[in-house]
């Protein structure tokens, strides 16, 4: 860690600003310390700020820490056998993934899940000496491996262990957000999202992608065969999880077409429509008195004598209703 990714990380708690407690190098590096906000603290160790909540992991984020902890020094020697299956190459497969993010030179990333490093060498590749990367996985094992693989990098490179699902970055303070291969593993997507969303700046690209097989493949033998020896190709494609600031969103799927993509813009809050104009015709009103001015519903004689009177004077439905009801309320209250 160095001081000067210290603006960057808040409490994954509570996002409070965190103080930095210990030494550091004439260069800003820290090796051990402690960050703290309030009462509550965050070790640095070996350079790697600590964010996970150890206390409080779910059964299934445990297995997984364990499971990519003991594999972190093979991991990559079996990778490359996902796109030999499927006749792809590696590399233009994660350019291709990379391209979405839509990076300029001094754009700052973040990466969440970021495992051995081998997209973010690919986005550090793209960033000038302004832009800035950040690498979040919950694996020290993994972690280091990316660290390893960025080695001599010229541009800043920030590593933090912590859940995705509690990131521990600022309010809007990364440019793009980029994470393929992992969600599959996160205890709650819908939370991931969120996150991934709360620190990216409005309007920044998000990207995420990991194993799915389509629906109209999901009984075929090729499906059976993929799934047999990895059952996370039959997770659902997660499209419930999603947060109502995504905008422009486009879903594909890549390698050989059992990954799903999902790229999308960060609006802010939910989306809004013009929903206040008179709507022509013999119904009127607008779409919001359509939706917020519902009454309890008359008898069909009721109904059928309305329609005479706002005919006869010419006046839609809408505009009919409005007097009639307000003239009858104002009758009864007095």
């Amino acid at each position: 860690m160095n001081l000067w990714e210290l603006p960057f990380f808040v409490s994954p708690l509570d996002q409070q600003a965190l103080q930095y407690k210990g030494s550091s190098s004439a260069s800003g590096d820290i090796q051990q310390g402690v960050l703290n906000a309030g009462q509550a603290e965050f070790p640095v160790i070996d350079g790697f700020p600590n964010f996970v909540p150890t206390h409080n992991l779910s059964d299934k984020t445990k297995s997984v820490v364990a499971f990519y902890d003991d594999r972190s020094e093979t991991y990559d020697q079996y990778l490359h056998l996902t796109f030999h299956t499927h006749g792809e190459d590696e590399n233009k497969v994660r350019n291709g993934l990379i391209d979405l993010l839509e990076l300029n030179p001094d754009s700052t990333v973040l990466e969440v899940a970021a495992g051995s490093g081998r997209d973010s060498e690919i986005i550090a590749g793209r960033l000038g000496a302004k832009g800035k990367l950040f690498l979040q996985d919950i694996s020290s094992g993994m972690l280091n491996k990316a660290r390893e693989r960025l080695q001599g990098c010229t541009i800043p490179v920030s590593y933090a262990l912590a859940d995705a699902c509690a990131l521990p970055y600022a309010d809007n303070s990364v440019d793009c957000v980029y994470s393929f291969g992992g969600l599959g593993e996160f205890p709650d997507i819908r939370s991931a999202l969120a996150e991934m969303v709360r620190v990216c700046k409005p309007g920044g690209k998000i990207v995420v992608g990991d194993e799915s097989i389509p629906v109209w493949l999901r009984n075929t033998e090729f499906a059976k065969i993929l799934s047999t020896t990895n059952p996370q190709f039959m997770a659902p494609l997660p499209l419930e999880q999603m947060p109502v600031e995504a905008r422009q969103v486009c879903v594909r799927w890549i390698i050989g077409g059992v990954f799903y993509l999902i790229d999308f813009r960060v609006g802010n809050g939910a989306p809004e429509g013009n929903f206040d104009y008179p709507i022509p015709g013999p119904r009127g009103g607008t779409l919001r008195s359509r939706y917020l001015g519902q009454l309890e519903g008359v008898t069909p004689e009721a109904k059928e004598l309305a329609h005479k009177a706002r005919g006869k004077r010419g006046m839609s439905m809408h505009a009919w209703l409005e007097e009639a009801v307000r003239k009858a309320a104002a009758d009864d209250l007095k």
